[in-house]
């Protein structure tokens, strides 16, 4: 009796260990296998920060150079200059169909300009290309002694992408209003004439006076809609924002014959 009672744990206390192995390896699986579809949907879970990364964030929308700039908070030239002097991973920007830079590269680019006074070029392009290597995002660059964190940089970026988003959403293009020309959306003001006179130191005040329907988010949008979007061709005379002002007199002046 005392060896069939012996056998029988054993084979019990067998059956349990194979049963929690089997549970260990299923729950293994089963968390193996949601990090590959978090992976795949370009989305990464940490359990210790629990820091949830959007698909956007890995993956960047394509912006052009003047787009780029508005985003990174640079000029369209320091921009290029990303792309020409290959500054950012070449991932990070394309050339098919013209010049493209994704929109979480721009964090990047502003941090590589801003911080020039207290980083060599080398000590930058190597910041950047250590993070933008990382499998998993991160904003903070340790090296020995060195400690570089581009956080700041990239919530800037992240907040001036959303305002391009609402500018773009409050843009519209109606053929059947001022022919085509983009407009604030629910009204006929034509956007790069309201950039045009912000441009030319026109006040906010002024310009409510001349156009009723603006606010103050209306005319920092169409400032900004206008810098990602610079319109081509030569640009047109711009009327004045007052359109209550008129010409009292004007008067030529003959310019004196060179002896």
């Amino acid at each position: 009796m005392g060896r069939r009672s012996s056998s029988a744990r054993i084979t019990a206390h067998s059956a349990t260990v194979t049963s929690r192995a089997a549970s260990l390896w299923t729950k293994a699986w089963e968390t193996w296998s949601l990090a590959f579809h978090c992976q795949s949907a370009a989305l990464i879970y940490s359990d210790r920060s629990e820091t949830l990364w959007v698909a956007m964030a890995a993956i960047g929308e394509l912006l052009t150079p003047s787009e780029a700039a508005v985003v990174a908070g640079v000029t369209v030239r320091d921009v290029n200059r990303v792309i020409d002097e290959h500054i950012v991973p070449e991932a990070l920007y394309s050339l098919k169909d013209g010049r493209w830079l994704r929109s979480h590269a721009c964090t990047y680019v502003r941090f590589y300009f801003h911080a020039a006074k207290v980083l060599t070029s080398d000590e930058r392009t190597h910041v950047i290309r250590t993070l933008s290597s990382l499998k998993r995002r991160s904003w903070t660059f340790h090296h020995e002694f060195l400690t570089v964190k581009l956080d700041g940089f990239f919530e800037e970026t992240q907040a001036r992408h959303a305002a391009l988003l609402r500018a773009r959403e409050m843009v519209i293009e109606d053929p059947e209003i001022l022919g085509g020309t983009p407009v604030i959306r629910g009204t006929r003001i034509a956007v790069y004439d309201v950039a045009a006179s912000i441009a030319a130191s026109d006040g906010v005040e002024r310009l409510k006076v001349a156009y009723p329907g603006l606010n103050d988010e209306h005319i920092e949008l169409a400032s900004l809609y206008a810098q990602a979007n610079p319109p081509r061709g030569r640009p047109r005379g711009r009327a004045p924002a007052d359109a209550c002002l008129k010409l009292v007199s004007e008067r030529k002046v003959l310019r004196r014959a060179r002896a």
